[in-house]
């Protein structure tokens, strides 16, 4: 891993950006320094910047990798070299000092057999989903923060068939996918160039051939457009969202996509995501533990009392 590009800028975190077993670094806008190690959060005490050093660090890699940072735009994200995420925000959208975090992906050399080592996931499940994208399920992963969405796509990604050509749509690069054929895309809307949406990227992604399509992260109005895309004959769809529960996965990408529907009817949207999503893997958090909460399987084309999916 290597940091090379920003340490000049973060000596005071110097030892947590090299470390193995920090997963994340949290620097509040009133200088408290906090880490994630081993899912547990812990206070830096003795951990500090100088007054203005943490801002103008921003300022000058902003502009290194070509972003926007200033009163104007004073929000942003960006991938790392080693592919890591850093975001950021500054004054005045916080005070009186920037918000710094960076999620390091400690996890990445995980597998599978891993994941059912530490309970994330029973054998079962791991065997169910593994051939489910195998022969191109479309696969929504839900869960809060912190649960390991990425992680478990990164992995379940291992199963894709290694002449499949994946296409890989994020806000922020976070998945790191081992296959032969991947294409990798970010929207771009903090840059000093004209702003790619991520419903702009998806739509152009569709016109290079992919097999296989992973959205980072379904949040906007971009659910409308991978609905149009799915129900138009796409397979091996693999995504993540927010929700706190599978059956609110669904109930959130209906109304992420009604957002981009002007005139279009609630249950006709309900109707084709439920024609189009073959399971939703639930994750969920308890303490440091986290683990696959429930796999729900959605009955093809069914809808109203029974398009309710079932628990496998």
């Amino acid at each position: 891993m290597t940091f090379d590009l920003i340490l000049p800028f973060f000596r005071p975190i110097e030892h947590l950006l090299l470390s193995d077993t920090v997963s994340e670094i949290m620097i509040n806008p009133d200088s408290s320094v906090w880490i994630e190690e081993d899912g547990q959060k812990v206070r830096l005490h003795r951990i500090r910047f100088e007054e203005g050093a943490l801002g103008a660090g921003l300022e000058v890699i902003a502009n290194r990798f070509g972003k926007k940072l200033d009163a104007d735009s004073p929000i942003m994200n960006l991938r790392l070299p080693d592919g890591s995420r850093l975001a950021a925000i500054i004054p005045p959208v916080v005070n009186p000092r920037p918000l710094l975090t960076i999620r390091k992906f400690t996890s990445r050399k995980l597998t599978m057999e891993d994941l059912v080592a530490q309970g994330f996931i029973t054998e079962k499940s791991a065997e169910l989903l593994h051939d489910a994208v195998q022969r191109g399920d479309n696969t929504l992963i839900s869960g809060g923060t912190g649960t390991g969405k990425t992680t478990l796509a990164n992995i379940l990604a291992n199963s894709i068939p290694d002449e499949d050509r994946i296409l890989i749509i994020e806000d922020t690069a976070e998945l790191a996918i081992r296959k032969p054929h991947v294409i990798s895309a970010e929207a771009q809307l903090d840059t000093h160039k004209s702003k790619v949406t991520f419903d702009d990227l998806l739509k152009a992604i569709l016109r290079h051939r992919p097999d296989r399509i992973i959205i980072g992260e379904v949040r906007g109005a971009e659910a409308r457009t991978l609905v149009d895309a799915l129900n138009t004959g796409h397979k091996g769809m693999l995504a993540t969202i927010h929700a706190s529960s599978g059956g609110g996965a669904f109930r959130r990408l209906v109304n992420l996509a009604l957002r981009g529907s002007a005139h279009q009817d609630e249950t006709q949207i309900e109707r084709e995501i439920h024609s189009s999503i073959n399971q939703v893997v639930h994750l969920s958090r308890e303490g440091r533990r986290r683990h696959v909460q429930e796999i729900l399987e959605c009955p093809s084309g069914e809808i109203g009392g029974s398009s309710m999916p079932r628990n496998s």
